[in-house]
């Protein structure tokens, strides 16, 4: 029973952050904009694959049963593909957005209306869609017929290759390939994005301008800095340079820590955010 209610807590801490940020956003109206509709929206991918891996998870060290059956192995991978694939176009999106709001203010209600927000986002759950099917039917047709421990804390790719009885070449080139070019497409709408608002920055006059350019972009910065910089070191290498002992405990980084990073990235220097809080809380500004 003890065991039962500190799984229920832990559980609850780790998810907290983004349900938080997802009902603010949508109970303050004054955050009804296109860049917190995208935030609202990372935190919903956010919580859907850290949920998908971190109660499990959980569950698992507590009880000292790691055991999980194929379908809910197979279930597990899905969400957690397609959630993390979901978010790297909404990252993209972000960036856009961003790059809209300093490099083309006078056209921002026109680039950036509902329409197309709403388009960008459900792109981005597509893709997500799309690469889940890939990967889930292709993982899961192999032949699995000789040990049977994964050594991962979840069904990821590597460890499931690393298991495999069949040849993985598909496998593996699809991971490459697709992987590769969801990562790399992302990296370079977000790379181009901010070489123009670097430029536009720059050319400021205003030292107050630039400030808050800076402010409203570094949030961004530093959460697709996290990420990418994890999933590329996790699925972007030859499968000859995987180690599983190390890659598991990187997994841990992604799967749960940047997901419990992310509401505190994007609200800690976000005076919006903090006064939509302060409000919904009744809490009056010190």
């Amino acid at each position: 029973m003890g065991r039962e209610n500190h799984s229920v807590v832990t559980e609850f801490i780790l998810m907290v952050g983004n349900v938080g940020m997802i009902i603010l956003i949508i109970a303050d109206t004054q955050l009804h904009t296109a860049m917190y509709f995208f935030l609202c929206n990372l935190s919903f991918v956010d919580l859907g694959y850290s949920s998908a891996i971190a109660p499990r998870m959980l569950a698992d060290l507590l009880t000292k049963r790691n055991v999980i059956s194929f379908s809910s192995c197979a279930t597990q991978f899905a969400f957690f593909v397609g959630f993390v694939d979901a978010e790297c176009y909404v990252l993209a999106a972000m960036a856009y957005d961003r790059f809209v709001a300093i490099c083309r203010p006078l056209h921002y209600s026109a680039l950036m209306s509902k329409r197309v927000c709403l388009a960008l986002v459900l792109g981005s759950y597509l893709t997500g869609l799309v690469s889940l099917g890939a990967h889930t039917s292709l993982t899961f047709s192999l032949s699995y017929c000789g040990s049977n421990i994964i050594n991962h804390f979840f069904c990821d790719i590597p460890p499931l290759l690393a298991l495999s009885c069949s040849d993985t070449h598909v496998s593996e080139t699809l991971l490459f390939s697709l992987c590769g070019f969801i990562e790399f497409s992302t990296i370079l709408i977000i790379f181009i994005s901010y070489a123009f608002i670097l430029v536009a920055i720059i050319r400021m006059r205003s030292a107050a301008g630039r400030m808050k350019a800076f402010s409203t972009c570094g949030s961004h910065l530093t959460g697709v800095t996290l990420f990418y910089g994890t999933v590329m070191f996790m699925y972007l290498r030859p499968t000859s340079s995987y180690s599983l002992d190390q890659d598991k405990w990187a997994s841990v980084f992604y799967t749960v820590i940047i997901p419990m990073l992310n509401p505190l990235i994007y609200s800690l220097r976000n005076k919006d955010v903090k006064a939509a809080l302060r409000k919904t809380t009744g809490k009056k500004p010190q």
